[in-house]
Order: C-alpha cells, then structure tokens, then sequence
C-alpha cells in the first residue's frame, strides 16, 4: 500500500510544503521540507526491522508517518524545524540523500494557444533519467486539482500538453514528483504571470 501526507504551513514570512511518504524499495518513511520548491531537509525513520519481526502493518506504518508528519509541521509551528532534521550519516539517510533531480525546462514560457506546456528534464547526478514516470499535480485555487503522467525519454524529458485558459492559472501551483527504481524528488512549483 502506498500512501504519503502532503501540507503546505507558513511560518513568518515563509511558506513550507511538507510532504511524507513511504518508500518501499528503501524501507523507510521519509518526510521531505521545501522551500520555493527546493528541498531543505529530510527526516527518515526505517522499518527494515519491524518488518523482519512480521508485526509491522500498513495501519501502523501509517499511522507513524503521520506522526512523523505531524512532528515537523509542530517543529515548523515553534520555529525548531532545524531540531527535527536528520543530521546522522546512516546507510538510511544517505540513501535518502541520493535522489533524483527534476528541472523545470520552459518555466519561464508555459502557456501559448489556450495550452498550457511544461516540459521537464529528470536528473541523477547531471545526467538525464530515462524512464522515469512523472506525477503531476496542478493544485487552481477555485478547482479541483488536476493530474496527469509521462514517462522521461531517452534524454530524461518529458512533456506535458493541457488545453487551458490563462486566467484560469492564476494562483495555481504545480506539484512535480519524479519516480525511477525506487529513487523520488519532488518539486513544486508557483505559477505567476510574467509581464511583458
């Protein structure tokens, strides 16, 4: 079962996106802060051993992301987030550390026509991901939000093609979630209107 919490909190004058999930392959539940769509901290809690003992179930493993969950946006509340933040060189953090990268190519240019277009480049270590599958999560602020997938080609990009109206952007954001082998990143990204 796959299963993760997504919550966006603000604190003085910034706007955190806290996002958790389980990862499987690595048999931990990580939580992940962003700023500005840059991640600015983890915090990992394996389960490698309560699986090995055969009483480890979905509910509970859910219900300890949550709580993890919960932590760091209590942490972001009282202004501790730092305190919160793995800081140990572990098999476990270090995996965690090793991800993907996702990059925005025409971030600058993405609506022309009543289309809206966002092509992305998946990375690990500079060098494009091929067949990696991205999630997107457009989030308008009068709607229900919008997915859609696509797969990386040989290069690592990807391109998406929604028939939209440019008012109806305004507001939004995107979320961006990268997944090849096991290894995730996630983005998120404001939309904002350039003016000429």
């Amino acid at each position: 079962m796959i299963f993760g919490f997504n919550t966006d909190i603000k604190h003085d004058d910034t706007l955190y996106h806290v996002q958790s999930e389980a990862r499987e392959a690595e048999l931990l539940l990580q939580t992940q802060v962003f700023v500005r769509g840059r991640c600015i901290g983890k915090r990992a809690t394996p389960y490698a051993d309560r699986v090995a003992s055969g009483n480890f179930t979905d509910q509970q493993k859910e219900q300890v992301l949550r709580d993890q969950h919960r932590l760091v946006l209590d942490a972001i509340r009282d202004g501790k987030l730092e305190e919160v933040f793995d800081k140990r060189e572990t098999p476990e953090s270090l995996a965690a550390i090793k991800e993907l990268d996702v990059h925005w190519l025409n971030a600058n240019s993405v609506h022309s026509d009543q289309n809206l277009v966002m092509r992305f480049r998946v990375t690990e270590a500079g060098a494009g991901v091929k067949g990696s599958r991205l999630t997107v999560r457009l989030a308008r602020p009068d709607a229900a939000p919008f997915y859609t997938q696509a797969v990386t080609d040989h290069a690592g990009e990807a391109e998406m093609n929604l028939v939209m109206d440019e008012d109806a952007l305004k507001g939004s954001s995107v979320l961006v979630q990268a997944n090849c082998s096991g290894r995730t990143a996630t983005r998120k990204f404001q939309l904002r209107k350039v003016e000429a």
